[in-house]
């Protein structure tokens, strides 16, 4: 096995067998269980709590409230939330905890906590619409308003305007495993059992929190049961747990209901989009505008960028973006898979459709007479883009062209096809491996990088066994403790292109080290016999993969001459009962522009999850607020309505992608594949939802009464 090789993931079989352990798995000496007991209101002050007959129950050693936390340092990213409970005595969001019991056991925590009685001031709500209107803040990235040429002439310039809005609810990450994390320490050094998608985030906040020097605080976390972006930062239940743990003497144990992954860690946050367009009766776009909305905590940003798709997908001289955000009572929203291009395209590429649908014109033909040649706002050269081949495989594979002679009816369902962009940001981030050749020729990487399930583990063995000449059996990987070289996180797409860069230039060092004088890049080596030679035990190779300006993280090749940015096209057939107002998937084909691919196995898995996930979305996927209590009216996957298998037919998505090494956004030629797959989708499934009955929704997911109205106001 090789780079572009399929390759069995090499996590695998410690997860068929049990044997991988993740944070929950842990269960240090005298532990105790922490039970968090949360707001039934979304904003007041507490005033009152009775613990009386929780602390009566067998087991319960304490019952912490606001009056028993030590005073924590000023917190700021990576902490998720400024506002940690049980600092204070104001409530920010429904959920929110005002007490933590704290037990011997799991059980007499549960049951103490039901019992715990709090008084607390209500005061007014704000709730999404209702909120606090202010302009997006200025992102180290993103910015929140920009302007190129004049949008107003490119407006008139246009043969045909269109303005639409678009809508996106709130939506809940639900990984398998929910968010745990056992504090336990020792003199003033602190351990973390944690449930992250980045160790590193953790001892930053802690050293914050606690007024500790950071390299005191371990984060052991090797395995972690899912993401999405819920565990990129640190939430307030790791800092109560530390807190908890400090107060007793003793490790403490959070790990969050079901529940209360919906009240204590972030969403996916409303948003609300206006498109506006202008083009000429040839497709050449003169003028585009992209109006957005999304909601945020009453005290905490966070910023959703989604017009950064309308300022990057396409060539147009006149191009507004203006962005807002909205504070209300509801715990801090947070980035979710396919944060910024993904509710971005969801607008941008059914307004696309419509465009193309006003101008009579192919909606492929449409956005290939407006590819942009270079990006558009700083005309920088992409690194690599080879978007223009993937429209062209895809619409192939799928049958496009000849979509108008295809079936339009299969028995009760009517069908119909649309197409979109796929395509996101490169965003990268510093990582550092160590390479351990043993004397009898094995191969250890080493670095303190997480695991979310993706096959991370075997890329980063596949980049340093090419590096080093050797086969991947060879290479084997230690991860997932901050005593191993700092990694970069598993979010925002970046691993691959971070962690591969440092594991190969840590087995070049490592190379160079065993060779000096010798073997040619990509010549085979003996390392056994080499180390022989050396006489000695073990040659250590040690590697970075910087940033320019050494900088913490980088997006789309800021600070380099070239634009970076990955791609690709979607093409989606759906059945529209029009009786039930059913949609059904039929069939997928999408083709992705996304840099060298180090193991196709796990990233055509990367994609077929993420097109399941924008179906999700779609057609079924919503977080609804009870507008009089501030919570989500469904907390439990047993209400919650997220794709399963029955509503993905089996063979239905064939996704590919184009041969390519990008030189420039990594060292190893790849890009970020994981979110990519999320975008654009939810827009396909909408434009072709229309092409099968003529029905234009404006909001996901698209429910059978959206179906079923606009086809009844058809008929009258």
């Amino acid at each position: 096995m090789s780079i572009g090789q399929a390759t069995l993931r090499v996590e695998g079989p410690l997860k068929v067998a049990g044997a991988a352990r993740y944070a929950a798995d842990n269960r240090p000496d005298a532990m105790l269980y922490a039970v968090m007991v949360g707001s039934p209101i979304a904003a007041g002050q507490v005033t009152a709590i009775d613990f009386a007959r929780a602390g009566a129950v067998p087991g319960v050693v304490r019952v912490l409230t606001h009056e028993d936390m030590p005073r924590l340092g000023a917190l700021s990213m990576p902490a998720a939330v400024t506002h940690i409970p049980l600092t204070s005595r104001e409530v920010q969001w429904e959920g929110q905890a005002i007490a933590l019991v704290l037990a011997e056991t799991l059980e007499a925590a549960e049951e103490a906590a039901a019992l715990v009685r709090a008084e607390i001031a209500p005061a007014p709500a704000l709730m999404p619409g209702h909120g606090k209107l202010e302009p997006g803040p200025e992102d180290v990235f993103l910015a929140p308003m920009e302007t190129k040429g004049d949008f107003a002439q490119g407006l008139a310039q246009a043969d045909v305007q269109i303005v639409r809005s678009y809508f996106q609810p709130t939506r809940n990450h639900n990984p398998m495993e929910t968010s745990v994390c056992i504090a336990a320490w020792q003199d003033d050094e602190l351990t973390l059992w944690n449930s992250t998608q980045m160790n590193l985030n953790a001892p930053q906040v802690m050293a914050a929190a606690f007024g500790i020097p950071k390299e005191k605080v371990r984060v052991i976390a090797p395995h972690t049961g899912g993401g999405f972006g819920c565990k990129g930062h640190v939430w307030p239940h790791e800092v109560l747990a530390a807190a908890a743990a400090k107060i007793m003497g003793r490790p403490v144990k959070i790990q969050l209901s079901r529940a209360q992954q919906y009240s204590m860690v972030g969403h996916q946050a409303e948003c609300r989009q206006v498109i506006t367009l202008g083009a000429t009766r040839d497709g050449q776009l003169t003028a585009m505008r992209h109006e957005a909305i999304n909601t945020t905590s009453i005290a905490d940003t966070q910023f959703e960028a989604m017009a950064t798709a309308t300022r990057t997908y396409y060539a147009c001289p006149n191009i507004d973006i203006d962005q807002r955000i909205e504070r209300i009572h509801l715990v801090k929203s947070s980035p979710m898979r396919a944060p910024v291009e993904g509710p971005g395209s969801w607008a941008l590429e059914s307004a696309m459709d419509e465009l193309a649908v006003a101008l009579g014109i192919d909606p492929l033909d449409l956005r290939l007479k407006n590819f942009a040649e270079t990006e558009p706002f700083e005309a920088k050269p992409w690194s690599s883009n080879k978007l223009r081949e993937a429209y062209a495989e895809a619409a192939e594979v799928f049958g496009w062209r000849r979509r108008n002679q295809m079936p339009r009816q299969d028995g009760p369902l009517s069908l119909g096809r649309g197409m979109s962009m796929a395509s996101t940001f490169c965003a990268r981030f510093p990582s550092e491996a160590r390479v351990r050749v043993q004397a009898d020729g094995r191969v250890i990487v080493e670095s303190s990088s997480n695991d979310i399930g993706t096959g991370n583990q075997t890329v980063i063995i596949l980049a340093a066994a090419e590096a080093l000449g050797v086969d991947p059996e060879a290479v084997s990987f230690q991860w997932g403790d901050t005593r191993y070289p700092p990694a970069g996180p598993v979010y925002g797409s970046s691993h691959t292109m971070g962690m591969g860069g440092a594991a190969r230039n840590a087995a070049l060092d490592a190379r160079r080290k065993l060779a000096p004088h010798g073997a040619a890049p990509g010549e085979r080596l003996d390392l056994a016999a080499l180390m022989r030679e050396l006489g000695v035990d073990e040659i250590v190779g040690e590697g970075k993969f910087e940033l320019p300006g050494n900088a913490p993280a980088n997006l789309n090749g800021a600070g380099t001459p070239w634009a970076m940015q990955s791609w690709g096209a979607n093409f989606v057939e759906v059945g529209v009962d029009r009786d039930l107002g059913l949609i059904r998937l039929r069939r997928a084909v999408a083709r992705y522009s996304a840099g060298r691919i180090i193991n196709p196995l796990t990233a055509r898995s990367q994609m077929i999850g993420a097109i399941i996930w924008e179906w999700g979305k779609a057609t079924m996927e919503a977080s609804q607020i009870d507008p009089r209590y501030g919570r989500f009216v469904a907390k439990n996957l047993s209400n919650v309505a997220v794709p399963v298998n029955a509503d993905i037919p089996a063979n239905a998505i064939d996704v590919g992608f184009i041969d390519e090494f990008d030189s420039h956004a990594s060292p190893i030629g790849a890009r970020g594949i994981g979110e990519l797959g999320a975008t654009g989708v939810a827009a396909a499934i909408a434009n072709a939802v229309y092409d099968a009955v003529g029905v234009r929704v404006r909001e996901v997911p698209i429910l059978p009464h959206h179906i079923l109205e606009a086809l009844q106001a058809q008929a009258a």
